[in-house]
């Protein structure tokens, strides 16, 4: 018997269950495969960085599986129509009875791999399927009536049993027999991307940067509950790119983080916050799967369609140039545009900006994040804008609405970061850059180029409370 493995996101060796249980059945090798979908990926509106995160992975993920005998082949495919009969032929060609997957949960992922079974099951072909991309799998946790949690609360309290009781990791794969298939070189470049402008220097690729990155993290995670909100520090674990394209599986950093608390008898509030953060990462995608309408440009509360929301192209393009006036949005959407990532307490406060202030559809905030971000997760970046847009599951409350410069005063006090990205308010004092009547006095005073507010903080903030009230 001879195994195919098809990568997809599930980029690694370590605690992978397609790959464990492939290579655990075979007793004639096992083949590796991995289809570049250029055309499907500019339909889902993936960033070039993200693209060539994912290819260098990808050929760091084929050295060490030819460390295995496990030889990784690459296939292109327009878009995931393709696929099914790109991995029935595929199969066929390398005498491989069966094809081991680890699922994605995104509606379009879900209907490319039903399609790929059937064309497998016509070709004499199995195909086996494992949950691995999250701690608990999406309708693994259910109210005491069947019904999925919408609220985050209660299913963290359901998850943290369950996590704890039924997870564990996979052991990595033996050593297979040599047989007679080369591996594939891993292109350089992919056609519809541009890779010139990608901050690699910032995101090396690999297993051992990711296991590098959780064990640099451990050691300063008991700080995380508080350092995660101050972005002129290296607060966060910086593993979410990693993560996106299974370098590091989630339950590898679950089983760290959780070890850390154990240790601390339950007292350690940084890995307790970690914890949560990861839950919430489960809670998306458990969402998404229970509500596929999320996934599909809908909101998960469909009264909030009856918000007018503003197509003001003017507003949105200094949004997305960071040039809106206010110092810690334009730092955050900077940082976004000059590295592909963004600090989630700005996320937070840009797309709330967005959404609230300037009361712009969020799912044009959405398409800009994952158009940039290495990180780009659908199920993560919508849930993300729902929330912040109070049209989402367990999002916030309409009426709280943040104030950028109370954020800034709170998070960058000293204007640390703000400085570091918006470098043309270096010499503006740390007081003027969190109030709005000192920051224009001190911009005009030292003939500082720096745009006026796009908009008025109070009148956007009452806009957007007058459009939430009138819903029906």
């Amino acid at each position: 018997m001879r195994s195919l493995v098809w990568f997809r996101r599930d980029l690694r060796i370590a605690d992978n269950t397609a790959l464990f249980e492939a290579a655990r059945h075979a007793d004639d090798g096992v083949v590796g495969v991995f289809l570049i979908t250029p055309e499907q990926w500019q339909k889902h509106d993936d960033a070039s960085c993200k693209v060539k995160f994912l290819i260098e992975n990808v050929r760091t993920l084929s050295d060490r599986l030819a460390e295995l005998n496990i030889p990784l082949l690459i296939r292109t495919c327009h878009d995931f129509q393709e696929a099914p009969a790109c991995i029935s032929k595929l199969a066929s060609e390398t005498g491989c009875d069966t094809v081991y997957i680890n699922r994605e949960y995104e509606v379009n992922e879900s209907k490319r791999d039903d399609n790929v079974s059937l064309a497998c099951e016509q070709a004499g072909v199995a195909m086996r399927r494992f949950h691995d991309r999250t701690i608990v799998p999406p309708k693994a946790i259910s109210t005491k009536e069947g019904r999925f949690y919408s609220v985050f609360t209660p299913y963290r309290k359901v998850w943290d049993l369950t996590a704890r009781e039924t997870v564990e990791t996979t052991p990595d794969p033996e050593q297979q027999p040599v047989i007679a298939i080369g591996r594939d070189p891993v292109p350089e470049s992919i056609t519809g991307f541009d890779f010139s402008n990608a901050r690699s220097d910032l995101w090396p690729p690999g297993e051992d940067e990711a296991q590098r990155r959780l064990d640099r993290f451990s050691e300063s995670i008991s700080a995380y509950n508080v350092e995660r909100d101050i972005p002129s520090v290296r607060g966060t674990s910086l593993l979410s790119p990693y993560l996106n394209v299974g370098v590091i599986s989630a339950r590898q950093c679950f089983f760290r983080a959780d070890q850390i608390l154990e240790s601390s008898a339950g007292e350690n509030e940084g890995a307790k916050t970690w914890i949560s953060e990861l839950t919430w990462r489960d809670f998306y995608n458990h969402v998404m799967v229970a509500c596929p309408r999320v996934s599909m440009h809908h909101p998960f509360k469909p009264k909030t369609n009856q918000i007018p929301w503003r197509t003001d192209q003017s507003d949105f393009e200094a949004w997305k140039t960071g040039t809106t006036g206010y110092p810690i949005v334009d730092a955050g959407m900077r940082q976004l545009n000059q590295t592909g990532w963004m600090h989630n307490r700005l996320r937070m406060v840009t797309a709330m900006f967005l959404t609230k202030n300037l009361l712009v559809d969020w799912r044009w905030g959405e398409k800009y994040f994952m158009s940039r971000l290495i990180d780009g997760d659908l199920s993560a970046n919508n849930g993300g804008w729902q929330w912040s847009a109070s049209t989402g599951t367990d999002s916030v409350p309409y009426f709280r609405i943040f104030n950028p410069f109370s954020q800034s005063k709170r998070f960058d006090p000293d204007g640390l970061f703000i400085r570091k990205m918006c470098p043309e308010l270096k010499r503006v004092p740390a007081k003027a850059l969190h109030d709005p009547a000192k920051l224009s006095d001190a911009i005009a005073s030292l003939g500082i180029d720096y745009p006026n507010f796009v908009v008025d903080y109070k009148a956007g903030r009452e806009r957007a409370l007058s459009a939430f009230k009138s819903l029906k």
